[in-house]
């Protein structure tokens, strides 16, 4: 089988070109930097153009840091759900509880997380007239006159200012400032030494191409102060790729598999006519090609910029510009590593053999009907699975043992819920109850097994 580092074939490498190369091309972008990963490593990459045209040779490459802006939000939401797996917090506690002297007490961090909090969207005064952003004190009064434009939990409406104050709940809470919390965290650990706040080292330049001529103008560089939380991040390929390995298959001593799971799971649609878009606890998921893609886009003076992971496949479409009318981030970078998908498609890990099968899991092997539809109970690894052939069931079930004759289903279908074995005078199981449901060696009707039992 080849490695997870195995370059992509010559015919898909000058595939990704081509697109890249095309929306270099179509968006008038002075440098591109574009890759597709695996398993958090770049499988292939390319710059195209120039990261800064004082050097208009210098393409951009896997190690040029561009402003990522919002993709920062991916990191703040990962280290509030580490907070709260430690106890710190609950998703459900209003941000007054955390932040001293804020108002809107309704509001939650699950809220202020998914977008659904109603706040607007940005700081109070014109910020983006003058790229004068509030320090921490006039963050947090400016929370207080803020408007909350929309009822809660209603619909989905994107607001920096509330990623800004989750970044005020992460320092009150694990002390110094925000983005020390997720260079501890998360960047140290996963050996992300590019992810800096702000600009460092080899790095591009952002322009803006005006619409009626080709001359790119410098665009601004901003401080944005208590707003970096929204965005203040700047990064590579290289680490965004070794970041989004991450939320693929997270290490469980930074953040538990089932809190990334939490985070992707969709929490209100971004796009209601379309249902292409949706948005979890801190991550953008995007319907393409029958398959969920998560990550962010980024937008700041000078850079766009687009990170997705299918992770199914752990493959990862990455997409930089530092051009600020650039278009669709998160189509290209989906576009990137839904191509890689279906040409490089991940192999199969080979069957292997368990070594045993429980004894008090016998009795439940093979098919079981409920409700007439016919159920396949089978053993994987020493652990109890269950099929259902249905259009929209691809993962099995999957279940742990609580205590004799009750079992927690732990993945797939009826997640959460309890199965209680039953049995008959000699112990002998004759039937059991998954998620209240009766489960029978042959079809009844409702109440029939009673019935016939009786």
């Amino acid at each position: 089988m080849p490695s997870s580092t195995t370059p992509f074939s010559a015919s898909t490498s000058a595939a990704l070109e081509r697109q890249a190369l095309d929306k270099q091309v179509a968006d008038r972008i002075p440098g591109v930097a574009a890759a597709v990963a695996r398993d958090g490593v770049l499988r292939w990459w390319t710059g195209v153009g120039s990261a800064d045209l004082a050097e208009p040779d210098r393409s951009p490459d896997a190690d040029t840091q561009f402003e990522v802006a919002s993709n920062t939000k991916t990191f703040v939401a990962a280290t509030i759900m580490r907070l709260r797996d430690e106890g710190r917090l609950s998703l459900d506690d209003t941000v007054d509880r955390h932040v001293p002297g804020a108002g809107h007490s309704g509001a939650t961090i699950r809220q202020l997380l998914s977008h659904t909090s109603g706040m607007q969207r940005e700081p109070v005064g014109d910020v983006w007239d003058t790229l004068e952003f509030p320090d921490v004190e006039g963050l947090v009064s400016g929370w207080n006159e803020a408007e909350r434009v929309l009822p809660p939990r209603v619909r989905w409406h994107y607001s920096n200012l509330c990623y800004a104050m989750l970044g005020r709940v992460i320092a009150e809470l694990d002390g110094g400032d925000w983005f020390a919390s997720v260079r501890r965290r998360f960047l140290e650990p996963l050996g992300m030494r590019r992810t800096t706040l702000g600009l460092s080292g080899r790095r591009a330049v952002g322009y803006f191409v005006p619409p009626w001529t080709d001359v790119p103008v410098v665009e601004p560089s901003i401080a944005p102060s208590a707003m970096s939380p929204a965005g203040g991040i700047c990064s590579t390929l290289i680490d965004m790729a070794t970041w989004h390995g991450f939320l693929a298959a997270p290490d469980a001593e930074i953040l538990s598999p089932d809190s990334v799971e939490e985070m992707v799971q969709p929490q209100t649609m971004a796009d209601p006519a379309g249902w292409t878009q949706a948005y979890g606890l801190g991550l953008q998921l995007i319907r393409r090609d029958d398959r969920t893609w998560v990550g962010h886009t980024g937008g700041h003076p000078g850079f766009i910029t687009g990170f997705f992971t299918d992770r199914d496949t752990a493959t990862t479409g990455l997409f930089m510009a530092n051009q600020s009318a650039t278009t669709n981030p998160g189509g290209l970078a989906t576009a990137l590593g839904s191509y890689a998908v279906e040409h490089e498609p991940v192999l199969p890990s080979p069957w292997r053999p368990g070594t045993e099968v429980p004894e008090e899991l016998r009795p439940l092997l093979g098919r079981w009907f409920s409700e007439g539809q016919p159920f396949v109970f089978s053993v994987r690894e020493g652990r109890l699975e269950a099929r259902v052939d249905l259009p929209s069931v691809t993962e099995p079930s999957r279940f742990e043992l609580v205590s004799p004759d009750v079992y927690r289903t732990v993945a797939g279908r009826e997640r959460g819920e309890l199965l209680r074995i039953r049995r008959d005078a000699d112990g002998r199981v004759t039937a059991f109850n998954w998620a209240t449901y009766l489960f029978t060696r042959e079809p009844y009707a409702f109440g029939e097994w009673l019935r016939a039992r009786d």
